[in-house]
């Protein structure tokens, strides 16, 4: 059999087929939360060079959608092939993507190549279960919260890129590369010089700092040798105030359930290996490969993240399994569209697994979109693509033509799904994402409708901005009103107690949870972490009672262990605590969670080297774990190592600046060797922000011993 042919493709007169090429590498590049229309080549407002240049030299969508409008399901749609009734991944928490799935890296891997994904935010932890056939699955962005404010845990693009870039210089075969970008997600902040750039308008400014940081990337790949299929795509949009929407999540508008998808080739400027590609005889049908300036293809067809696995298996040779919902996007044919345009399922449940409203499903035929909610919506693309005027109703006939259309499908409401950890909860909540695991109900009215209830939704928004600025009892008081107005609200609720835990409130924030279980709003989520908070105040065997028959299910819930062990320990059942964390482990031999807490259990029996080899194994796991560096802290302080002890804790402490009890260890032992002034500003960042609940006898030390420093301490020589 000959050689495959090399084809790229010419311009949008001359569209031709793009031919599988079987040592090619694969570059898979998805940014999170990115609006179709904030490109520059799709008309938008930012200045996007090297996307709009990756796009002037393949193929753009124009009309490309995703299937959900969160992270985790979007991304697992993207790599599975499927849509989400079929993966079963309906949401950012309480959802793994079963462990014998098969992704684009358990595929390609088995094909020979070496895989690797270098993700930028917590919704993409291996906790999830997309990092099953990658070699490297690098997602070091701190197990810990943010410093001091309510945000995710995310690293920048620049970093990401240059963690992607490192892997694959280092390459020689044939390489897939998934590379995520979180840096458009809420909260905006675009750095230097795209925060004057766009002052006015930071979203497109975070857009704009994307696309520069991609760029260096996307230059490595066009001077490889080795030809490679690039594909880049977002995995939702951002509302940004459409429809009442402030972020994602709720509806499925076009805002945010539209997205941009390039498809390209790059690279093979060398011979590659095995010699030189063989290419078709005629000029005719020979692909050209575009210059930057040209204005590349532009298909209208109607393209899903579903038809992104089968493009890359075709791309490369291997055959599409047959079970898949899409369809490979490269021959010219596909792009031009086909007198049966394939219907696309979409889907919102973040609304009916966090609120308690009604389901959000829907289908888009060619340019028609059916939304199935309580009031139903539909909308004619091509008149109204600002989806303006509900055409529900004025054409009965096409109505039930697209609602049979979406019943095709078969999808499934979701599930139980499955609890996540306090920790995970609280990275989440950040974006709204927390799980309130709210029943599915047999019947939803109007006054279910996401429509209805999208008010609540801005509440729930308001409460963490207040809870940012620190008003704590502002953000008490916007959730206690949502909780009147929707009682089965789960998601308030855990928002409301972690305010009060956070603010010191202990008391109030397991009263909460209490009551949230009393009014038989209580799963999975709100147990585990009411139980949590009973084991961090001194209700540790209440909190074993609790949480034994979560984590205890036949298939065990990681997060759910781990609040276990916690609880176990503080109890005082170290032995049982132990076997829980070597039990997650078992389950993740890299969970940093898990090593760390080992490690403390190795401290408090005195086995330091122990404890040593298990905080430097959770380092290496996650070096911005903030618990691991306090953790070698106080091994180095028992051994002797009082220098190593003092830069440990001083980078746990920059890494999380709620981490009281390294900070307060840091200033102790500075105070002891003689660092006086050093030690200062740890005391009095201590004293200042440390919440009384848990420190009370630890800050009235620290007050009394400010006062007996003298305000011009200077450290001894």
């Amino acid at each position: 059999m000959a050689a495959a042919a090399v084809f790229v493709l010419r311009g949008r007169k001359a569209q031709a087929d793009l031919r599988p090429i079987a040592n090619q590498n694969v570059l898979l590049i998805t940014i999170d939360t990115l609006r179709a229309d904030a490109l520059g080549s799709y008309g938008g407002q930012a200045a996007t060079p090297a996307l709009d240049s990756l796009a002037a030299g393949g193929v753009r969508f124009d009309f490309a959608h995703a299937h959900a409008v969160l992270t985790l399901p979007s991304h697992t749609s993207i790599l599975t092939g499927r849509y989400p009734f079929q993966h079963g991944v309906r949401d950012n928490s309480g959802y793994r993507l079963a462990p014998d799935a098969r992704t684009a890296a358990t595929v390609l891997k088995r094909a020979g190549y070496a895989t690797a994904a270098f993700v930028a935010a917590f919704p993409l932890h291996s906790r999830f279960g997309l990092n099953q056939g990658f070699d490297v699955y690098d997602d070091r962005f701190g197990e810990t919260r943010a410093p001091t404010e309510f945000v995710m845990p995310e690293r920048p693009a620049t970093a990401v890129v240059a963690l992607a870039r490192e892997w694959l210089a280092s390459q020689h075969g044939r390489s897939f590369t998934w590379v995520h970008v979180f840096d458009p997600h809420a909260p905006y902040r675009p750095p230097p010089p795209y925060d004057a750039q766009y002052a006015s308008r930071p979203y497109y400014g975070e857009v704009a700092a994307t696309d520069a940081a991609l760029a260096p990337l996307l230059d490595d790949v066009r001077r490889s040798a080795k030809p490679a299929l690039v594909i880049v795509t977002g995995d939702h949009g951002e509302a940004l105030g459409d429809h009442g929407e402030d972020t994602h999540g709720i509806f499925a508008y076009e805002s945010t359930l539209r997205i941009p998808l390039i498809i390209a080739e790059l690279g093979g400027t060398g011979p590659p290996e095995g010699g030189r590609h063989d290419t078709l005889a005629s000029d005719e049908t020979r692909g050209v490969r575009l210059q930057p300036d040209q204005a590349g293809e532009v298909s209208s067809v109607a393209a899903r993240h579903v038809d992104i696995l089968p493009t890359i298996l075709d791309a490369i040779g291997q055959a599409i399994p047959g079970d898949l919902p899409g369809r490979s996007l490269l021959p010219a044919g596909e792009r031009r569209g086909s007198p049966a345009p394939r219907p696309s399922y979409f889907e919102a449940m973040a609304g009916t697994l966090n609120r308690g409203w009604a389901p959000l499903t829907g289908v888009l035929a060619d340019r028609d979109k059916y939304i199935d909610v309580p009031i139903v919506e539909r909308y004619d693309l091509t008149a109204d693509p600002a989806e303006a005027s509900n055409l529900a109703g004025r054409a009965p006939a096409r109505d039930r033509a697209l609602a049979a259309s979406l019943r095709a499908f078969q999808s499934e409401l979701p599930g139980q799904r499955r609890p996540e950890d306090p920790d995970a909860a609280a990275r989440l909540r950040a974006l709204g994402y927390v799980s309130g695991d709210a029943p599915i109900k047999a019947r939803y009215t109007e006054a279910d409708d996401p429509k209805t209830l999208v008010g609540l939704d801005q509440e729930i928004h308001r409460g963490v901005d207040l809870f940012v600025a620190k008003r704590f009892a502002d953000a008490v008081q916007v959730y206690e009103g949502v909780i009147g107005r929707r009682p089965d609200m789960a998601i308030a609720y855990r928002h409301l107690a972690f305010v009060q835990w956070e603010s010191g409130n202990v008391a109030a924030a397991i009263g909460v949870l209490e009551k949230a279980r009393a009014a038989g709003v209580a799963h999975g989520g709100i147990t585990t972490q009411l139980g949590a908070y009973l084991a961090e105040t001194g209700r540790a065997a209440e909190a074993v009672r609790l949480l034994q028959p979560v984590a205890t299910a036949a298939a065990p819930d990681v997060d759910a262990l781990n609040a276990l062990g916690i609880a176990y320990g503080r109890s005082g059942h170290a032995a049982e605590a132990r076997a829980v964390f070597e039990r997650m482990l078992s389950l993740n031999p890299e969970s940093a969670m898990a090593l760390e807490n080992l490690g403390t259990l190795d401290l408090e029996r005195n086995d330091l080297r122990g404890a040593a080899k298990r905080f430097a194994d959770a380092v290496r796991v996650d070096p911005f774990s903030s618990q691991a560096q306090a953790g070698v802290g106080v091994v180095s302080l028992k051994t002797g190592d009082r220098r190593g002890a003092i830069a440990a804790w001083t980078r746990a402490v920059e890494l999380d600046a709620t981490n009281y009890d390294a900070m307060y260890n840091l200033a102790m032992t500075l105070l002891r060797d003689n660092q006086t002034a050093a030690a200062r500003p740890y005391l009095e960042r201590f004293l200042h922000s440390a919440p009384e609940a848990f420190y009370e006898k630890d800050l009235r030390e620290v007050a009394a011993m400010l006062q007996r420093l003298p305000q011009d301490a200077r450290e001894k020589r």
